[in-house]
């Protein structure tokens, strides 16, 4: 429903604008930085690479689990009350993060940073599109979007220099006076709620066995090979397959799995953005240890060399969407998908003598394939649904993003405790390290080639003449 007695729609838009442009760069921003961060915490708490992984893991793992309950439960009770709340936890968890005395504390506030920022990015774009007209909705959202590509471009850089010269707890701090801003300025001044579902029932049900399910999926294969790991992922696999059964049924679903029962293109779109998440996300988080451990760049220079992936992603990305207007979406994904799995395989030969313009050039490349598969999917995803299926399809895209994102973490945190199992990255580990670095690079690149298939055959979006 539409606030009552709204203030002036300017102020409105102004203030919508201003919040949800800060909370979508914060949650790209926490997590590139971060990843640049890595070496300089593990040397103060001295844990292993498999603890380092869920320093990362953890918060994304939070972010999936929680999403897509969250986005029902914003509908239902208020994007306004959800968004705020959403904002409030990740401040105080950024700031009690900052002053962790152990990785187990700093893990543990990661993940109610996780939980903050799925109910912020949940909300954050209906709220916009809540307030913003259809004629002026197009720019905000390009902004929103912008705000986006800055976190993932800026966070490498400014993580890498915070790191440097205050030490990684100020990339915790960072974050608290933006947070604590944006939540002074919903409350003052965004006037009213929305919620457009109100009145229909939230699926305990399934929001319970799609977060249990993704929690034994992961949990159990960050500790493969152990058979009671093996036990757990499949006790997941077998919630997940009740979660889609039982959301075939109910009559208000956490998520519309019926979407990708009745749609190729849809769902063929959205299982290419997974695969293209799984195989890019692990990247940063390989590269930032893999300059600093083997080539031993400083965390600043480090973080400036890995910004030239998004860089490229945001020169490219808008030139991707228009010409996506033009010729068919799944021509130019493929294309920027096999772009990107060339890089990867590049990547898998990456060595202690490895070249700096080596590296740089290899990063703008998959930057580029990464821009012209993203911008074209993402057209193909929202042109395959009725208008009325937008924020579903919206939401999907998200969760598939995420769990893509974590899908991309697990397989990097299991070949860790493969090659390196819980010893401490010091240098005798190195060689282990860049062995491992290397298998993940090869299983990126052959789960990107497989995702060609599904790119390329997802069917067409336009009827030609």
């Amino acid at each position: 429903m539409h606030p009552t007695q709204p203030p002036d729609p300017a102020s409105q838009e102004k203030a919508a604008l201003w919040v949800t442009t800060v909370t979508s760069f914060m949650g790209p921003f926490t997590i590139s930085s971060v990843n640049v961060a890595l070496p300089a915490i593990q040397k103060e708490f001295g844990i292993n690479a498999v603890e380092l992984g869920w320093i990362a893991t953890a918060f994304l793992l939070a972010v999936a689990v929680v999403l897509v309950p969250a986005g029902k439960i914003a509908d239902l009770y208020g994007r306004k009350k959800v968004f705020t709340s959403g904002l409030a936890l990740f401040t105080f968890s950024s700031l009690f993060a900052a002053f962790s005395t152990s990785v187990g504390i700093l893990i543990f506030f990661r993940v109610f940073q996780g939980i903050g920022a799925a109910l912020f990015v949940t909300t954050g774009m209906a709220i916009l599109t809540s307030i913003f007209p259809p004629q002026r909705r197009g720019k905000a959202i390009g902004i929103y979007v912008a705000a986006v590509y800055a976190g993932l471009s800026t966070g490498p850089f400014v993580g890498g220099f915070l790191t440097q010269q205050l030490g990684w707890r100020s990339l915790f701090i960072a974050g608290v006076p933006l947070g604590g801003a944006s939540v002074y300025i919903t409350l003052a001044l965004l006037k009213g709620e929305w919620a457009d579902a109100r009145g229909e029932r939230l699926d305990l049900l399934g929001s319970f066995l799609y977060g249990f399910s993704i929690l034994a999926l992961v949990y159990g294969t960050t500790a493969l090979p152990k058979f009671w790991a093996v036990c757990l992922i499949f006790i997941g696999l077998i919630l997940l397959l009740v979660f889609i059964r039982y959301e075939l049924r109910v009559h208000y679903p956490i998520f519309e799995v019926r979407l990708f029962v009745q749609n190729k293109v849809f769902t063929f779109s959205s299982l290419a953005a997974l695969i293209h998440y799984s195989a890019t996300y692990g990247i940063t988080f390989l590269l930032s240890l893999y300059l600093q451990y083997i080539k031993g760049l400083t965390p600043q220079a480090a973080g400036t060399l890995l910004v030239a992936q998004p860089v490229i992603m945001t020169i490219f990305s808008p030139f991707a969407g228009k010409t996506s207007d033009r010729v068919e979406p799944r021509i130019l994904a493929s294309i920027g998908m096999a772009i990107t799995a060339t890089g990867l395989f590049i990547f898998s030969f990456i060595g202690p003598q490895t070249e700096i313009f080596y590296i740089a050039g290899t990063l703008a490349g998959i930057g580029f394939g990464f821009a012209l598969f993203s911008s074209p999917n993402m057209s193909a995803i929202m042109g395959a649904v009725e208008n009325r299926l937008f924020g579903i399809a919206s939401g999907a895209v998200a969760t598939m993003r995420i769990l893509g994102q974590m899908v991309s973490m697990s397989i990097v945190m299991v070949v860790f405790s493969i090659f390196i199992g819980n010893e401490k990255l010091t240098p005798d580990q190195y060689p282990f390290f860049l062995k491992a670095a290397q298998i993940c690079f090869v299983l990126f690149a052959a789960m990107c080639t497989v995702g060609i298939f599904f790119s390329y055959f997802r069917g067409h979006l336009r009827k030609t003449v």
